[in-house]
């Protein structure tokens, strides 16, 4: 049953870091361009692979929160840095104790604590400024967010693997509708660690070169690094709106999608209801697209039985890799790309096109009026996401 339209939520102010850059112009000059940022993996691995990796210098976390110095702590102070000023005027039109940090990531302090255990192999004692608490858990990650962005109110993390930065959104709107809150700081991180490219290794999901979602050819997804930030805020000036957020479960298979793309596709419908919109109105959609074989058809099909076969579809995992942890809000920030630039990149290493995605797949940059926008984002276990991103 579809329900009524809720009310658009205004994103203020947001930030990104990925394999592309650790600036919204970097990014966006890459995806214009039609480069990847995936390389070959610079990490001691017994297999070859392709990962989007952060090569910005990162900055260092105040002395008070010295104890929580990560790679990945550094990486959300860059990021929460990118949100002034508007930051800095949230601050002064809300109290901080309706302020909330909700933040999703998959492999959390993974790295550090790899790294860690490196160090007690080769000297037999872990590392001095190891601190478990403070370097890997998820309450570590939320102290440092919600102590650099002055944020006192409602603080958790989500980890629903490729899903967990894109429920973020969901939350925050509830939360606001509720009258809990007024703002947040919404997104999430994930750092390359080898715990994540083992693992699907395992699977038989990685790829050895740049991962290529949708192509005939395809042979797994390449993993990526980094993370985004959105501010939203009940009354503001926005740059887009959370028009709507459509999930579902169907628990399907513990790794595998629903092979008809069933759980993908009441996902996006329920984001269409709560926007209170028809599939036509969307312009773009910004796919999953991990470049393996059953979830690019899945998906392809749920996208299919939905949308007019025109809709362009493009997977910006071809520029970035799978950031897992961070893919949805990473995804979020490119779907308002679309929206701010009026231009979507091409869907590279697309071609050739699987033929059973029967989908309008760009491969090159299409220009055009991208008003509405929808992102995907499926994880294990068959948790579906799908954020419709409006323009203001």
């Amino acid at each position: 049953m579809a329900c009524s339209p809720s009310q658009p939520l205004p994103v203020t102010a947001y930030s990104c870091c990925n394999g592309l850059g650790s600036t919204r112009a970097e990014v966006l000059e890459k995806l214009r361009l039609g480069t990847t940022g995936l390389v070959p993996a610079r990490m001691e691995l017994p297999f070859a692979t392709c990962v989007g990796e952060v090569t910005a210098e990162l900055p260092h976390l105040p002395n008070a929160l010295a104890p929580w110095s990560t790679r990945m702590s550094r990486m959300a102070a860059l990021l929460v840095q990118g949100l002034e000023p508007r930051l800095t005027r949230a601050r002064a039109l809300w109290p901080a104790s309706r302020i909330a940090v909700i933040l999703g990531t998959s492999t959390a302090g993974a790295a550090a604590t790899e790294t860690a255990y490196r160090h007690y192999v080769a000297h037999g004692e872990l590392p001095a400024e190891y601190d478990f608490r403070r370097q890997h858990t998820f309450g570590a990650l939320l102290r440092v967010v919600a102590e650099l962005g002055g944020a006192k109110g409602p603080a958790w993390m989500i980890s629903t693997a490729c899903t967990s930065s894109a429920k973020p959104l969901a939350s925050a709107k509830r939360l606001i509708d509720a009258d809990l809150i007024d703002a947040a700081i919404i997104g999430g991180f994930d750092t390359l660690c080898g715990m994540t490219l083992h693992g699907f290794r395992s699977l038989g999901a990685l790829a050895t070169d740049p991962c290529r979602p949708f192509c005939a050819s395809r042979s797994g997804i390449s993993i990526g690094e980094g993370g985004a930030l959105l501010l939203v805020e009940r009354k503001a000036h926005a740059l887009a709106l959370v028009e709507g957020v459509g999930e579902s479960s169907d628990a399907y298979h513990v790794s595998s999608p629903h092979p008809e793309g069933l759980g993908a596709r009441s996902a996006m419908q329920r984001a269409l209801d709560e926007a209170g919109c028809g599939m036509d109105a969307i312009d773009h959609i910004n796919a999953h697209g991990t470049g393996t074989r059953l979830n690019d058809v899945a998906e392809a099909r749920a996208i299919a039985e939905l949308f007019d076969s025109q809709v362009p579809v493009v997977s910006t995992k071809g520029y970035t890799g799978h950031m897992l942890g961070a893919a949805g809000a990473t995804e979020a920030v490119m779907s308002i790309f679309a929206i701010e630039e009026g231009w979507i990149p091409a869907s590279v290493g697309s071609t050739p096109l699987d033929p059973k995605i029967e989908l309008h797949v760009p491969t090159t940059r299409t220009c055009g009026s991208f008003r509405r926008v929808l992102s995907n984002d499926f994880a294990f276990g068959g948790n579906n996401v799908s954020v419709l991103m409006g323009a203001p």
